[in-house]
């Protein structure tokens, strides 16, 4: 293990849950863990080797120099609670391995036991027939029917059958895999807006999971950041939708700078019939 991880510092939780986040569909997981770290003060405590779970796929050129290749960043944070509840392990990735995310999967949770995690969060986007100005719902999956029961005490959405993709998902599936608890919550993003980080549907997400840990957190930068998202999202369809309307409709009637034209060439051809 020594190998694969650099620990700086090793805290001693008595118990304490791990939330763990890479790159998704709206960047849901990301904003939402990296918001939360930086609100509590989480203090980093060490870092993945990634070596042995990415290969790199090309490099950058700067001034036409080929640099090194570059390797994602994947390091764990600690936030102890003061209050006496769990305390809080991060896990946040740069990016997910293309080969070998089940290697990484089973890694992050030789840590997690290592440290006495009682159960593993993750968070995702569900893809829904929603529009962006919508209030969007959070959905919730786990890893066994207590933890499902657990759920519905959050007023969270339960689909019955999706899928999850990516590490965000496949981290849960290795927990259940290995007798762990798991639990991924996800917000509903518009299938339009799929490639736009959705702020507002990570802090629909962060409002349940702090209630979920009984942490109290400010989320004013986080709701503010959402509304400008929102405004830029409704600046992009006004755009689309004006893009569209040149593109796929013309006018019945020639505009009026072309009337006189259009009345020549019709003359042109009552001429010729």
């Amino acid at each position: 293990m020594k190998k694969l991880v650099n620990f700086r510092k090793e805290p001693r939780p008595k118990s304490c849950d791990l939330l763990a986040a890479w790159p998704g569909i709206g960047n849901l997981s990301l904003i939402l863990t990296r918001y939360l770290r930086e609100k509590l003060q989480a203090e980093e405590i060490g870092e993945i080797e990634p070596f042995s779970f990415f290969d790199p796929i090309g490099v950058m050129v700067k001034d036409n120099i080929v640099e090194a290749p570059q390797f994602p960043e994947g390091k764990f944070y600690y936030w102890h609670n003061t209050s006496g509840k769990k305390d809080i392990i991060f896990f946040i990735s740069d990016e997910q391995p293309t080969f070998k995310g089940y290697d990484l999967a089973n890694f992050i949770l030789d840590i997690a036991r290592k440290f006495k995690v009682q159960r593993i969060y993750t968070f995702a986007a569900a893809i829904a027939k929603i529009h962006h100005t919508e209030q969007p719902k959070v959905w919730g999956v786990a890893t066994d029917t207590k933890l499902i029961d657990f759920l519905k005490k959050y007023e969270v959405v339960l689909r019955g059958r999706l899928q999850i993709a990516g590490l965000n998902g496949l981290l849960l599936g290795v927990a259940r895999e290995r007798g762990m608890e798991g639990i991924c919550l996800l917000g509903e993003v518009p299938s339009y807006t799929t490639r736009i980080p959705n702020p507002k549907a990570a802090l629909a997400v962060i409002k349940v999971l702090l209630k979920i840990l009984d942490v109290s957190v400010d989320l004013a930068e986080l709701a503010k950041i959402a509304e400008e998202s929102d405004q830029q999202m409704k600046r992009l369809a006004a755009q689309a939708m004006g893009e569209y309307i040149d593109r796929y409709t013309r006018p019945i009637w020639p505009p009026p700078e072309d009337e006189e034209e259009f009345e020549e060439d019709e003359e042109d051809e009552d001429e010729e019939d």
